[in-house]
């Protein structure tokens, strides 16, 4: 089956949301959303998710699920003002947990902060299906860039959130507490045993040099022959020290500090102090 894809790219953090429908119906999900936050103001705006909304409600969709492939480090999820707005269940991987406890206390959360998943309401396995109307989802672990990541695998397409990108771009950096590149290698190999037509939809573009346009949509044919990183055949230990090698160079995303704060806890803020207002806490040299 092929579902109908609609996607949102937010220029702020060059992430790609994607509202898929049942094409047999009303019914679909919302893929890592974007809650907009201006850091230095330290103020959210709904700017993002208000256009997804209103796609959804234009075209008398049914959210059924928002799932999110990962703790995204580099934007704030608004999964839960879009729950608000127009329902759906939040899910993600079971090992959010791990994410949990790791950045619990980087954070110093204390035990007032669940680290069982219970901010999410579902929580999925490799192996896990779900339903969108009468679309099947197929969930595959893929750790690497973090040790939750997700690919859903939706009749022919393949949301793989970070894990790759467009092939002229490459793969995910894997030094985020929990990642690995011997590990990204192995979850890219499995998304590329699927069928050749598959149509893989990337979490983020950033316009590889000589591209002028942004893009998001490529295949699992196209990975396999063009990405500059596992493309033609690139064995693990030459990707590994390539990978390794590339990851010390980068710097930490600009908005990493909120954004694990923030989606660990399924979107939600922390909680309000006795004046009801909400703080963010900055660790020094602990990331």
């Amino acid at each position: 089956m092929t579902p109908d894809v609609k996607a949102f790219f937010d220029t702020a953090t060059n992430t790609v949301s994607y509202v898929v429908k049942d094409p047999e119906g009303q019914s679909c999900a919302i893929i890592d959303s974007v809650l907009d936050f201006d850091y230095a103001a330290g103020e959210t705006r709904t700017q993002s998710a208000d256009e997804v909304i209103a796609y959804v409600r234009d075209n008398d969709l049914r959210v059924d699920w928002i799932l999110e492939t990962h703790v995204h480090a580099d934007h704030l999820s608004a999964a839960p003002y879009i729950q608000e707005q127009i329902g759906g269940k939040i899910g993600i991987g079971t090992q959010i947990t791990v994410v949990q406890d790791t950045f619990g206390k980087v954070f110093n959360e204390g035990t007032e902060f669940q680290r069982d998943g219970s901010q999410f309401d579902k929580l999925f396995s490799d192996g896990d299906t779900l339903m969108i109307g009468q679309l099947r989802c197929d969930v595959m672990h893929t750790p690497g860039h973090t040790p939750a990541c997700l690919t859903y695998v939706i009749g022919d397409c393949a949301f793989v959130g970070d894990t790759l990108f467009m092939p002229d771009f490459g793969t995910a950096r894997c030094d985020f507490p929990g990642g690995s590149s011997e590990m990204l290698y192995e979850s890219i190999q499995r998304i590329l045993t699927l069928p050749d037509a598959t149509r893989i939809f990337v979490g983020h573009d950033y316009k590889a040099p000589g591209r002028d346009e942004f893009a998001w949509e490529t295949s699992v044919a196209e990975e396999k022959a063009r990405n500059v990183h596992v493309g033609g055949a690139a064995s693990k230990e030459a990707f590994i020290e390539m990978r390794d090698a590339r990851d010390a160079t980068l710097k930490k995303p600009a908005l990493i500090i909120p954004s694990l704060q923030v989606n660990m806890r399924a979107g939600q803020m922390p909680e309000p102090d006795d004046q009801g207002d909400v703080f963010l806490k900055v660790p020094l040299n602990k990331i």
